[in-house]
């Protein structure tokens, strides 16, 4: 500073001045600079092109959040409609019901009193069922077909299902075919087609009754099927239509039978009111029909003391003698013998 107090020299000046004390060789402060400046050029990293693109995504994603945000916090700003918290009070207590009604096995009820309501206020407009025709039925009663279809006093004509009802109807037994036609405004006409009781089937020591299709119709217990052809064995509700139909061109034969045995699902025994067993083959079963009526008439087979016949073989048939009959034929052997023995 000079003698009134001003400075040598200017700031700028100084700041821009180097001098050798300043970047001399012993410096402390310049010589490390100039070395991380150095060092920092060489340590520079090449530009990463995926790096740059994932910043660049990543933005964007930030971008989609904020508009989102925006959308949102714009969305919660407006007041709701008028009605809502009603309504989602009205949700709740509903759901709450529900959920009562399902743990609680209410559900059931709730549906039949919601399809009563239906039906009442069906039937106050004039949709009531006043009559109903009915025609086909014999083994099932008017009151059953009814029942079955779900015809009742209070349903209603308009809400009566005509297919739920006809495939109620088909699933008895007795039933082969069903036909619901609804008559606008009251009327309704039910008509079904029944199967027809055909023979009596034993399996496992029960016997049933069934149809020509192999249908089991009822446990047998009324005395009126009791003339029924009996079919004994697994299968033989499905073949003994087919087989019995065979059997009906030989009258001398079907009036004797008392039940035919399916064996093993692939051939018929007949056992006959005598207690004759007749064993019959799994293939020509015509032919070997007609041998046992031509032998029964030629040499009275069929009467004689015998237990069996086999016919299973096309070129012999083997009988089988009762057991009286057997020592009957022994014994008469034995007195051959002696004669013959006498004789010598």
């Amino acid at each position: 500073m000079d003698g009134g107090g001003r400075l040598d020299q200017p700031l700028m000046r100084s700041r821009l001045q180097r001098g050798p004390e300043a970047e001399g060789v012993g410096s402390p402060f310049r010589a490390p600079l100039r070395r991380e400046r150095v060092g920092r050029r060489r340590s520079r990293v090449p530009f990463d092109l995926d790096r740059w693109r994932n910043r660049l995504d990543r933005t964007r994603s930030l971008a989609w959040v904020a508009a989102y945000r925006q959308w949102i916090e714009r969305f919660a700003r407006r007041p709701p409609p008028r009605g809502v918290g009603i309504a989602g009070a009205l949700l709740f207590l509903a759901l709450a019901l529900g959920y009562g009604a399902a743990i609680g096995g209410h559900v059931p009820a709730i549906v039949d009193w919601l399809k009563d309501t239906r039906d009442q206020a069906a039937n106050a407009a004039g949709f009531r069922i006043a009559a109903v025709s009915l025609t086909g039925q014999k083994e099932v009663s008017r009151e059953e077909v009814l029942a079955i279809a779900g015809v009742t006093g209070h349903v209603s004509l308009l809400f009566l299902d005509a297919e739920a009802a006809r495939a109620r109807l088909m699933a008895n037994p007795w039933i082969a075919d069903a036909a619901v036609l609804k008559l606008y405004p009251d009327r309704l006409q039910i008509s079904v087609t029944e199967r027809q009781a055909f023979a009596l089937w034993q399996k496992d020591g029960s016997v049933s009754v069934i149809a020509a299709d192999g249908t089991v119709l009822e446990p047998f217990i009324e005395d009126r099927y009791r003339n029924l052809p009996l079919l004994v064995g697994k299968g033989a509700e499905r073949a003994g239509y087919d087989f019995i139909a065979i059997l009906d061109r030989y009258p001398d034969i079907r009036t004797m039978l008392r039940a035919s045995i399916f064996v093993a699902e692939r051939r018929w025994n007949l056992r006959l009111s005598n207690g004759l067993d007749v064993r019959l083959p799994e293939a020509g079963l015509e032919q070997a029909l007609e041998r046992l009526v031509t032998l029964d008439r030629e040499k009275k087979l069929l009467s004689r003391d015998i237990t069996s016949v086999d016919l299973r073989l096309p070129d012999r048939v083997t009988v089988r003698l009762s057991d009286a009959a057997a020592q009957a034929r022994e014994d008469a052997i034995k007195d051959k013998k002696k004669k013959k023995g006498g004789d010598a």
